[in-house]
């Protein structure tokens, strides 16, 4: 099979209103004439690519990022004209990927047919977010953490679907029941100021840190308390650090965080569950232990990068065989 190009359309967003997205986008593409077109999310990436594939003749596979209320489904049909957009996808796309089953079953319900849905989960390298055994409190020293701390850790957005309030209002609590633990927020977005203006003792809000894993590799547990999720890529890189997790039981998580084995899956929006299972959890030892080995196993055995890029290739040879000549 000839060598081939692979456009992603995420990768030429330029921060501007979708009209002007999708002028210079299709003039890139028009000059650049890949074979295949992959636009990620259900908005101006992927109207621009299907316009794209009228011009260039070329296939069209989407990956849809999000489910449930802040999903893309969902958000895409309460935009303008958006059941009409969706309609218009579902006839022209070529593949979506759902990198979750509950995404792929929202595809689904939209009218996608199921021979053109994908299933390829996020995934994550194993070899760079792994345990670290040896001088973990010497990375402690030099991270600023105290050696006999107990750490727990939250990485990602600071917006309202991933729900970090939660954390600061339950936080008091826990650190009152472990005066040594320290919670590390890790992450920018909206909801910055606002958390910041609420900080407790033991609170750490870092910002944006470019690298994750030095601060993944000295906690002690992971918490998630999103109200809704795609398939969360910082779970996996905790659970690849080999961090047991308490996370809500929303979107694609369930599929990656098996309860009681581990970690503790918990309710949306349920501060009492949250509380008493990061207590719970820092209370215990040989639990996080055990689950934190326990998760890092199931990484490695459905959610490392090498399978999913080698899904991806074999979805994107198989378009290239169906499409023969023309591409």
């Amino acid at each position: 099979m000839k060598e081939f190009q692979y456009t992603a359309c995420q990768f030429l967003v330029l921060n501007q209103w979708p009209l002007s997205y999708t002028l210079t986008a299709l003039k890139l593409l028009k000059r650049i004439e890949p074979d295949i077109l992959h636009a990620h999310e259900l908005f101006s990436t992927t109207t621009t690519a299907v316009i794209a594939k009228a011009i260039l003749k070329r296939p069209v596979v989407v990956t849809a990022h999000s489910s449930g209320y802040f999903g893309d489904v969902r958000r895409l049909e309460k935009k303008l004209l958006g059941k009409q957009r969706l309609e218009t996808f579902c006839r022209n796309v070529d593949y979506f990927v759902a990198i979750s089953n509950l995404i792929g079953h929202e595809l689904q319900e939209a009218g996608v047919k199921p021979n053109k849905l994908v299933h390829i989960p996020n995934a994550v390298n194993i070899d760079r977010f792994q345990p670290l055994v040896e001088k973990k409190q010497a990375l402690r020293e030099r991270l600023g953490i105290p050696p006999n701390s107990l750490v727990v850790i939250y990485t990602g957005r600071l917006s309202r679907e991933k729900r970090p309030e939660n954390l600061f209002k339950v936080w008091p609590r826990v650190h009152e029941e472990f005066p040594n633990s320290i919670l590390l927020i890790l992450g920018t977005g909206p909801q910055e100021q606002e958390l910041k203006s609420q900080l407790s003792p033991g609170i750490r809000m870092l910002g944006n840190v470019g690298n994750v894993v030095p601060y993944l590799q000295v906690s002690d547990l992971f918490v998630l308390p999103s109200s809704a999720e795609g398939l969360p890529v910082s779970l996996l890189e905790a659970m690849a650090c080999g961090l047991p997790a308490v996370a809500t039981a929303v979107g694609g998580t369930p599929e990656v965080l098996e309860n009681n084995l581990s970690g503790l899956l918990i309710p949306s929006d349920d501060l009492t569950a949250l509380q008493a299972s990061i207590c719970t959890m820092l209370a215990n030892p040989n639990l996080r232990l055990r689950m934190g080995v326990a998760g890092r196993k199931r990484i490695i055995a459905q959610f490392s990068l090498e399978m999913a890029v080698n899904k991806l290739m074999g979805l994107y040879e198989r378009i290239a065989e169906e499409h023969g000549e023309k591409l």
